[in-house]
């Protein structure tokens, strides 16, 4: 049964649901509010109608405006929430008699009633992708409401669930791939902007590119993360030559790197939802199949947030990222065209790497982990931090966000696991000896390699 076949059926059931409860339902009924629909929905009606009332609650969400729909977040979030004085119940069953029975109770009363609200509006034809947008719209809410959160918790629970490992299918994208997913690459690219249908297919039609993608049976071709890889001889050190449209092909047969050059996660309201290192290592697993020779594994990553955290570090005169010499020559970067100049840009290279070495390695949040997110990402992953280079992007958003630094992580097949869990347990970054010379002085959290 394909899923073309299976949304037309629950679409034929939502249309006799919802004559059912036109015909069956007097008139203030069918016109009742929002919530009073859900609950109505939660009430355990037959199968059909449940999913006309689905389809229904959806759809009236959907022409909710700013107000009433942070009103709905409201409701969800209390009176849709546990509800304690069956939680009480149930402890109080399971004090006095303990067994799989009273614990199973104690798990389903602790439940709050808008994870079974969420699973009964899943039935609706579209319901996933609504559901998906809906914690769009939420997150977007909780800009300036933090009592939001226990709403989206619970919709970070369902979508591990609903969008785990094994449901999600790769697919290589290429000029063949249907229109409708190709405009989606080029609207969902957040990396490097593909410019029109002529940039895109240099990405994506030469023998020497590839792009894949995770997509999940009730997205179709809707795309949930993609990544772009480039073939090459050597790790690169700028994307430019990448994306030129005036490059020398690489015969794929004589390539030894694989360049994971654009990542792109294209579902925000699936943001937190994990699935990009699966994307990763499935993707090393095709390409080691196709191409033998292909031995390295690399990224040309952004460095979204350098530039904030060195603009601050130049200003505090307690910095212990800079020295005041470096602070001197960095000023430079006031003209984010300095790169331009051959002899300012040599002069900056190198207070500029040790900056950016200090940030990789040393800077932590509040949390206790990397500064950076890009760097979380990866190094979570099991990939080690190989190299910084500058100027790496020169694109007007690059030298923004970064001042041009790029960084290359390296998957060493043969490393991955064992880098991960010094990540995991640590929150260790594991860094080429490259790297690590740049730090001023060396710290416990860092854990240098040869290479």
């Amino acid at each position: 049964m394909n899923t073309t076949f299976f949304s037309e059926m629950l679409q034929s059931i939502a249309d006799r649901g919802r004559a059912l409860i036109q015909r069956r339902e007097p008139a203030h009924e069918r016109s009742a509010g929002l919530l009073e629909l859900c609950e109505a929905l939660l009430s355990g009606r037959g199968e059909a109608s449940g999913v006309a009332l689905a389809r229904d609650i959806l759809g009236r969400y959907e022409d909710l405006t700013i107000g009433p729909r942070i009103a709905f977040f409201e409701a969800l979030a209390t009176t849709f929430g546990s509800d304690r004085a069956r939680i009480e119940k149930t402890i109080k069953d399971w004090q006095q008699a303990p067994s799989d029975e009273t614990a199973a109770e104690l798990h389903h009363a602790s439940e709050p009633r808008r994870l079974e609200l969420f699973r009964r509006l899943n039935l609706a034809p579209g319901g996933t992708a609504a559901l998906v947008r809906m914690r769009e719209q939420l997150i977007d809410a909780m800009d300036h409401r933090d009592d939001l959160a226990v709403i989206d918790n619970d919709f970070v629970h369902l979508f591990s669930s609903w969008f785990n490992r094994g449901f999600l299918v790769l697919r290589r994208i290429d000029w063949s791939s249907p229109a409708i997913v190709l405009e989606k690459i080029i609207r969902y690219e957040a990396v490097h902007e593909i410019r029109d249908w002529d940039d895109l297919r240099r990405r994506i039609d030469p023998p020497d590119r590839r792009c894949y993608a995770f997509f999940h049976p009730a997205l179709v071709d809707d795309p949930l993360i993609f990544v772009e890889v480039a073939l090459t001889r050597e790790t690169p050190a700028a994307i430019a030559p990448i994306l030129s449209g005036k490059r020398e092909e690489v015969d794929p047969e004589r390539a030894t790197t694989a360049v994971f050059y654009s990542i792109t996660n294209c579902q925000r309201g699936l943001a937190g939802v994990s699935f990009g290192h699966f994307l990763i290592k499935q993707v090393v697993e095709e390409l080691s199949r196709e191409f033998g020779r292909v031995a390295t594994f690399v990224t040309l990553s952004p460095a979204p947030n350098f530039a904030e955290w060195l603009k601050r570090e130049r200003a505090n005169a307690a910095s212990i990222a800079i020295d005041e010499d470096d602070r001197e020559v960095l000023a430079a970067l006031d003209d984010v065209n300095c790169w331009r100049v051959p002899e300012i840009a040599e002069r900056v290279r190198e207070p500029l790497l040790r900056a950016a070495a200090w940030y990789y390695v040393r800077g932590r949040n509040r949390r206790g982990l990397p500064l950076d997110s890009v760097a979380r990402f990866h190094l979570g992953n099991g990939a080690r931090l190989e190299r910084l280079n500058w100027p790496g992007d020169t694109s007007e958003r690059a030298l923004a966000q970064s001042y041009g630094l790029m960084v290359n992580y390296l998957y060493d097949l043969g490393y991955i696991e064992k880098n991960h869990e010094a990540y995991a347990q640590q929150h260790a970054v594991v860094a080429a000896s490259a790297v690590t010379r740049l730090v001023h002085a060396p710290v416990r959290e860092v854990v240098p390699v040869s290479g």
